[in-house]
């Protein structure tokens, strides 16, 4: 265990693009803009703001261009995107991404099922995606899904994962995401992976991404910063999910991570009360509740007046 508060936690919003992906409506796009534009205010560290796939594949985010291209920068914060192909990329970089996020199954099964491809494809199309980056001011990040395990085929070897982790330092790929995409990791899992990957390329930058499908999702991420992981993906309100998981709870909630972590004495930098203020509008966006419990309840610090009975020296009435 090597906990070490004060040290300084990277928070990373995915909510605009993998928790409006899957939702029933389309948000519309000055909403998409004004909410990046309240989420660069809070002190993040990163914005996964949306992603360049065929508007026919994901109708929610067909308004990628505009969305890119018209929220505020803040300098100090990444804007990222995620792109699916080579059509993808160009098309992000014509909007100056600061990051392009690619993303590819560890597993047989969830990459057929997914993205219709087996990961030797998926690698493939992120060795022509490398070529058209080359030469651009955008960095490179690339997410494995089902790092924890697959929900078509089961166990996924740590081993693979560490190969698939060689593959991309063979490219070039300075920046890789674990993710727990159906939210099957349990907390001792979590610790075994992440320390494997830390341990084989200490010079990646490596993220921990989560989701709350079995409630460990909080769990998992304490597993992670105790084995050395210090960037973590979130998102607002606990929004997201997978079409694998019916029923499920989306990514482990962005405004829950910063809760947790500042009362544990870590620094994120993220300014709690702004985050739980942009929370609060969030139902009326999406039109339905969300999962976010720190929204509801209020931090660990908050305090309530006395009851009145014991202000003023009386009795409590007893029910009858």
């Amino acid at each position: 265990m090597r906990r070490h508060p004060g040290k300084r936690l990277h928070i990373q919003e995915v909510a605009v693009r993998d928790g409006f992906q899957i939702e029933p409506k389309f948000i519309p796009t000055e909403q998409k803009i004004e909410l990046v534009n309240a989420l660069s205010r809070t002190g993040l560290a990163k914005i996964e703001v949306t992603s360049f796939v065929s508007p026919k594949a994901i109708p929610a985010l067909a308004d990628a261009e505009k969305v890119m291209t018209s929220i505020d920068r803040v300098p100090g914060i990444v804007y990222s995107a995620l792109v699916p192909n080579a059509r993808g990329c160009e098309r992000a970089l014509a909007c100056a991404v600061d990051e392009i996020n690619l993303v590819m199954s560890a597993s047989d099964g969830h990459g057929r099922a997914n993205l219709r491809m087996t990961p030797e494809q998926s690698l493939a199309s992120f060795a022509e995606i490398m070529k058209i980056v080359a030469g651009s001011k955008a960095t490179v990040n690339a997410a494995l899904s089902t790092a924890f395990g697959c929900p078509f085929d089961g166990h996924v070897p740590v081993s693979r994962i560490l190969g698939f982790v060689d593959r991309y330092e063979e490219m070039g790929i300075a920046s890789v995401t674990v993710c727990d995409t159906t939210g099957m990791a349990n907390p001792a899992q979590v610790a075994e992976l992440c320390e494997a990957v830390l341990a084989r390329a200490p010079a990646m930058q490596v993220t921990a991404h989560f989701h709350n499908t079995r409630g460990m999702g909080l769990a998992n991420a304490l597993a992670a910063l105790d084995v050395g992981i210090d960037r973590f993906d979130a998102s607002l309100g606990g929004l997201g999910g997978c079409p694998f998981a019916p029923g499920a709870s989306g990514n482990v909630c962005t405004e829950d991570l910063v809760h947790m972590f500042a009362a544990m004495g870590y620094e994120t930098g993220v300014d709690l009360q702004k985050l739980l203020a942009i929370a609060r509008g969030l139902p009326a966006i999406v039109g339905h509740d969300i999962p976010g419990q720190v929204v509801k309840a209020g931090p660990w610090d908050r305090r309530y007046p006395l009851p009145a009975w014991v202000t003023q020296g009386g009795t409590r009435a007893r029910p009858s």
